[in-house]
C-alpha cells in the first residue's frame, strides 16, 4: 500500500526557465545566448554542483576563468539566479494540501546545488513537505540508488510503500530499482490519474 509520496522539485513543484534571464542580458544575440546556455547546461558542470562537491559559487568562478569573455554574464546569472525559477507548478500546491489531508506522507528528493535553499525560502510549497533529501547535502545524485535509499533511511520509509515522481524517466527508473513505485511527471492531472490507479489497484 502506498503511504508516502515523493516529489522531484524542478518541473514538478516549481518551474524553471533560463531563457528569459539570458534574453534580458544578451538581448537578441542568439549565438551568445546559445553558447552561454551550453556552458551552464553542461552535464559535468551540473553534476558537480548537484553533488555538492564544489559549491555553486566556486563552480561559477571556475567557469569564469575558463570563459573570461562571459565574466559579467556569469555575475548577472549569479545575482539574478532566483529569476530562473518562474513559479510553482500550477495546481501542485492545492494537490499537496489535499494529499496531506488524505494522510499521505509527502517528501522531496531533488538533484540541486546549494542554491536550492534560496528557492525553498521563496516558495511556500516546500513547507507542505514532511521532509526532503537534497543531492548537494548527500553527495549522491539521482538516478544513483544511494540517494533514494538515503531518503528511506532518513525518514524510516519502506520503498514498497512509496510512490516517486520525476520529470526525467532515468530518475523514475532509479526509484524503481530500489523497489519504489514510480511514475513520470507530465501534468498535475496525469499524476492524479497515475496515483489513483496505483492506489486503487493496491500497488
Amino acid at each position: 500500500m502506498i503511504r508516502n509520496l515523493i516529489f522531484d522539485f524542478g518541473k514538478v513543484l516549481v518551474n524553471h526557465d533560463l531563457q528569459p534571464m539570458l534574453k534580458r542580458y544578451f538581448d537578441n544575440d542568439t549565438d551568445r545566448i546559445k553558447h552561454f546556455h551550453g556552458i551552464l547546461s553542461d552535464r559535468d558542470f551540473i553534476d558537480l554542483c548537484d553533488r555538492g562537491i564544489i559549491p555553486f559559487e566556486e563552480m561559477l568562478n571556475t567557469a569564469i576563468r575558463r570563459n573570461p569573455e562571459y565574466a559579467s554574464a556569469f555575475q548577472f546569472f549569479k545575482d539574478n539566479y532566483l529569476d530562473e525559477i518562474t513559479g510553482e507548478v500550477e495546481g501542485m500546491r492545492e494537490l499537496l494540501k489535499a494529499l496531506k489531508q488524505s494522510r499521505f506522507g509527502l517528501y522531496g528528493l531533488t538533484n540541486w546545488s546549494n542554491t536550492i535553499y534560496q528557492v525553498m525560502e521563496k516558495f511556500d510549497i516546500f513547507q507542505l513537505l514532511d521532509g526532503w533529501v537534497i543531492s548537494c547535502e548527500e553527495h549522491f545524485i539521482k538516478p544513483e540508488k544511494e540517494i533514494y535509499l538515503r531518503l528511506c533511511e532518513k525518514y524510516s520509509l519502506h520503498p514498497s510503500e512509496c510512490l516517486f515522481t520525476d520529470d526525467r524517466m532515468v530518475n523514475v527508473e532509479g526509484a524503481k530499482s530500489i523497489g519504489m513505485e514510480a511514475v513520470l511527471f507530465t501534468t498535475v492531472s496525469n499524476y492524479v490519474k497515475d496515483l489513483q490507479f496505483i492506489v486503487n489497484n493496491g500497488m
